[in-house]
């Protein structure tokens, strides 16, 4: 609520936010490189603190939980995956104690990458290297996708997480983002790319730190603002309205 942030006293990043997300809701947000998208990840999980306004997971002001809580419950999916050099296994479990190696079996199975796992030499055991250099960038995804699966977050946070996938990589996505809202979990998508939103409840569109448009793809691509211009500049014309209601 009217959340207003600077990383450099003077230069507002965010100038005076407010949205809602319902529990359960998937929600993208998008707009052009700088517009402010990143910035509210770091915020909701407190890696900065705000500068106005204010933050509430239900109704809980954010700056009331200890970080370690706040953070417990929710994951984030970044364009950079980092791996450990170790198993594939720890590198999902980050060695937590409670998630034991048949639970990440089950969470790969019901997101459909069990079977490309077991594959490799060694399966769950299969030593990935400094920073997965043995794995591509989509298996490395795909490890991601799977390391926030099993933490079991309340708020799942994919921050570019789909800018430069495969095929098997897009369809663990998809079926990462299925299984997580039929579990009524909170999807919050952070992206330059339009193509795949269609999947969102809501699409907010930031501009230059503000908020400027809200709504499903069909409202907004039929609108003259920022997000039909996003569109109009991603694909070319005998694209640009193929929509459907």
């Amino acid at each position: 609520k009217n959340v207003s942030f600077s990383y450099i006293k003077g230069e507002e990043v965010l100038k005076g936010i407010s949205f809602k997300v319902k529990a359960g809701e998937t929600v993208a947000i998008v707009g052009a490189t700088g517009a402010g998208k990143s910035t509210i990840i770091n915020l909701l999980n407190r890696f900065y603190e705000i500068d106005n306004g204010a933050i509430s997971i239900d109704n809980i002001n954010i700056k009331e939980f200890k970080l370690h809580t706040l953070r417990a419950q929710i994951a984030v999916v970044l364009q950079d995956v980092f791996l450990f050099a170790d198993t594939i296994l720890n590198n999902i479990t980050l060695n937590h104690p409670e998630i034991t190696e048949a639970q990440v079996q089950q969470a790969a199975k019901d997101i459909g990458i069990d079977d490309y796992i077991m594959r490799l030499p060694n399966g769950y055991h299969y030593n990935v290297k400094e920073r997965g250099v043995m794995l591509s960038s989509g298996q490395r995804q795909l490890i991601s996708f799977l390391r926030a699966y099993v933490t079991n977050p309340s708020i799942l946070i994919l921050d570019e997480a789909t800018s430069s996938l495969d095929s098997q990589s897009d369809a663990a996505l998809q079926k990462t983002i299925s299984t997580f809202k039929k579990k009524d979990k909170t999807i919050i998508l952070i992206s330059h790319r339009l193509l795949n939103l269609s999947i969102a409840d809501k699409i907010m569109v930031l501009d230059n730190g503000k908020l400027v448009q809200s709504g499903h793809h069909n409202k907004l691509i039929l609108e003259k603002g920022v997000y039909q211009h996003l569109w109009n500049k991603q694909f070319p014309k005998n694209y640009r309205h193929n929509t459907s209601t």
